[in-house]
């Protein structure tokens, strides 16, 4: 039997500051290990939607691909039983890669994770989505900003 791991230490990031894309993938590794089964696969879901087939072979060595086609293309969603092998390093991963491809689709957790009556009472699930809902908002007033930079003065 193997003894418990220590939790990844959380990098800190500024106050102030959107949390980095390191500190978000370590919390949703947290996030993963703790929630119950029916979460994992909620989670995974939500990360695996953007990703094509070939990136999907590129993340902890084809471990998602291999879920994803095992029901098909098309209506996937993760199954319980598909999640045996899935650590929170695999998890941590994944999210990296999630993060370079589509940042919404990993900020799409922050929803999910509000709406589950299981992940109210985690405290890294709390923590995760603030620092999502910030990132958020931060990308938001960016991009606010940038088009009344391009549309010049009024």
């Amino acid at each position: 039997m193997n003894p418990p791991k220590a939790p990844p230490e959380i990098p800190s990031d500024e106050p102030g500051l959107p949390a980095s894309n390191e500190t978000i993938a370590l919390l949703v590794g947290e996030v993963y290990e703790c929630a119950p089964l029916e979460e994992r696969s909620r989670v995974i879901d939500q990360l695996l939607q953007p990703l094509g087939v070939l990136s999907l072979f590129a993340v902890a060595g084809g471990l998602f691909a291999k879920i994803r086609l095992r029901g098909g293309w098309e209506n996937f969603s993760v199954r319980p039983e598909d999640l045996q092998n899935v650590r929170a390093s695999d998890v941590i991963a994944l999210v990296d890669y999630v993060q370079q491809v589509s940042v919404e689709a990993v900020d799409g957790l922050a929803q999910m994770l509000r709406a589950s009556p299981m992940m109210a009472g985690s405290a890294a699930a709390a923590l995760l989505v603030t620092l999502l809902v910030r990132r958020a908002r931060v990308r938001c007033a960016k991009a606010a900003g940038d088009r009344d930079i391009a549309n010049g003065p009024a």
